[in-house]
């Protein structure tokens, strides 16, 4: 299901028409119903608002392709400890490789964000990459997909903490799509 099949049915189960809805969000209709039928996404705090609202995950809403089992561990990690060495690129790898260095394969990924009609138009007149670059800038992390014992892991590597995400379903590490995001290989590999 998509995002804007989710959230219709949620909205639907919870007994609310659009407009209701709408105005419990303090948004138009017609925004709403841009949402529901996939020509829009919205912001992170209209995603927290209907999720209180209608009683449901933002990643339920969010995972579009039911790739995420949800198994989810998080730890902190101190990136100067770590040296970079072999195949690392940067300390963000060397903190990967440390972390699932027993792995079959670490295939280092590279993040681009599904541009919607609009943002595309608006990436063309500013600039090509202006909203690329934007995002990269708000979510400077290096992302990670992991191979091991016949499961695949969606790794973020940020300045402060190493994040790892059971993916429920197979995926190609060449490229794969998960939300607004596509994640395609980038051209080496840590193991």
């Amino acid at each position: 299901m998509t995002f804007g099949e989710k959230l219709k049915e949620a909205r639907k189960e919870a007994g609310l028409s659009q407009e209701q809805f709408a105005q419990m969000l303090s948004v138009s209709r017609s925004a709403v119903a841009k949402w529901e039928s996939d020509k829009g996404m919205p912001d992170i705090n209209n995603l927290k608002a209907m999720a209180q609202l209608l009683d449901i995950s933002v990643d339920y809403l969010l995972d579009e392709d039911k790739k995420f089992s949800f198994n989810e561990t998080k730890e902190a990690i101190d990136l100067d400890l770590l040296e970079v060495t072999g195949k690392c690129r940067d300390k963000k790898d060397a903190a990967c490789y440390s972390k699932f260095s027993s792995a079959d394969a670490i295939y280092p990924l590279i993040r681009r964000k599904k541009l919607s009609k609009a943002e595309w138009l608006a990436d063309f007149v500013a600039g090509a990459g202006i909203i690329q670059g934007a995002d990269y800038l708000r979510d400077a992390s290096a992302y990670y997909l992991v191979e091991t014992g016949g499961k695949q892991l969606l790794v973020n590597v940020s300045a402060d903490f190493i994040t790892s995400r059971e993916l429920a379903g197979r995926v190609d590490p060449k490229k794969f799509d998960f939300g607004t995001y596509t994640f395609r290989k980038a051209p080496y590999q840590l193991i």
